[in-house]
């Protein structure tokens, strides 16, 4: 039986080390957004600026926070160690992030089980992996995975989010801002980051369910922040052979869809903000998203006596949901409760069918 599209994501995702529903959107967003630090005058700002609680506005001072670790993840230069913790998954990886003349790189290693990199180098990543002998090619115009894994536009969030401010505590030996992100619904999840005070970079950030218990976790260890990143930090060790397999995962067309009225939205408060053609398969990929968290929703057809799977997880946050209407396969994959999962599925048999 062929792989969906959406499979074939989570399986990418999981063995490049990225959470599943950054890697899903990754893909969509291909050629759609632009990096912030090209043409969004809101994150033009010093990552090494003043403190945002000297601004004296209270009420945007928590969203300030936010804009320093969007801009901070992508101006600055650092090299540190980080562990993702999801249920029994723990992983530890070491990342190296540089930016130059207007163009970020990075390579991160995941340090345990089979050997895995990613290589960034301006919009395109490629994720090596030895034991598979296999490449995998991606293009993004934003960055979603640790450090940087907030999105770019705040629009909206805080009617989705009671955003407020913490204590100051230290983590990796660094002093460090705590932003609390509590959902105003059960649609979502909560967050709890951490911000260096003097850089804006994320340090810790962790996904809360309606428990208040911790989901998902990434938190440096160490990490060193400014300073020179060299060459050699920001090289594939791993050498692809010519009998090496590669994936290119950016065979669609992308456009933005902020004005297709014929799409409404899965989930309240979660805009439409990309949709994408894939040539392989004919499936069609649009993005939601509430400004902070975002899901994926998988179009295409459906073989003949093809049962849905349902909900199933995609690992750490992530859950999943699909269903077959009219003989389209449709599957939802996010950073979203089950249920929220399952309810953004049912309301797009309205667009399957239009």
């Amino acid at each position: 039986m062929k792989a969906s599209k959406s499979w074939l994501v989570l399986w990418l995702g999981v063995l490049c080390g990225q959470p599943v529903a950054s890697f899903a959107a990754d893909q969509a967003l291909d050629g759609v957004m632009q990096s912030p630090a090209a043409d969004s005058d809101s994150l033009a700002v010093d990552p090494f600026s003043a403190d945002p609680s000297a601004a004296g506005n209270p009420a945007a001072e928590p969203l300030a926070w936010l804009d320093r670790i969007a801009s901070a993840s992508q101006r600055l230069n650092y090299i540190g160690t980080f562990s993702y913790q999801a249920g029994r998954r723990l992983e530890t990886s070491r990342i190296a992030h540089r930016y130059a003349n207007g163009e970020e790189s990075e390579r991160l290693e995941v340090l345990d089980g089979s050997p895995r990199e990613v290589v960034r180098r301006g919009s395109e990543v490629r994720c090596l992996l030895p034991a598979q002998r296999t490449v995998i090619i991606s293009r993004v115009g934003s960055r979603s995975v640790f450090p940087g894994r907030l999105l770019e536009s705040y629009a909206g969030l805080a009617g989705n989010y009671n955003v407020r401010l913490g204590e100051t505590g230290r983590i990796a030996a660094h002093e460090a801002r705590k932003v609390v992100l509590e959902p105003r619904d059960g649609l979502r999840f909560g967050h709890v980051l951490w911000v260096e005070t003097h850089s804006g970079l994320l340090l810790k950030s962790q996904v809360i369910d309606a428990r208040g218990e911790v989901v998902e976790q990434f938190a440096f260890s160490d990490v060193r922040i400014g300073g020179d990143i060299g060459d050699e930090l920001l090289a594939a060790q791993a050498k692809p052979q010519e009998d090496w397999s590669v994936i290119d995962m950016g065979n669609g067309v992308a456009g933005q869809a902020d004005n297709d009225k014929s799409i409404g939205e899965p989930l309240p408060g979660f805009a439409l903000i990309s949709k994408v053609h894939h040539h392989n398969g004919g499936t069609v990929q649009m993005v939601f998203s509430d400004g902070l968290a975002a899901i994926s929703v998988f179009v295409e057809s459906a073989e003949a006596g093809a049962e849905a799977r349902g909900g199933f997880p995609g690992g750490g946050a992530v859950h999943a949901f699909e269903r077959i209407v009219d003989g389209q396969r449709i599957t939802v994959l996010g950073e979203v409760p089950a249920r929220a999962a399952q309810q953004a599925a049912e309301a797009m048999d309205a667009a399957v069918r239009k």
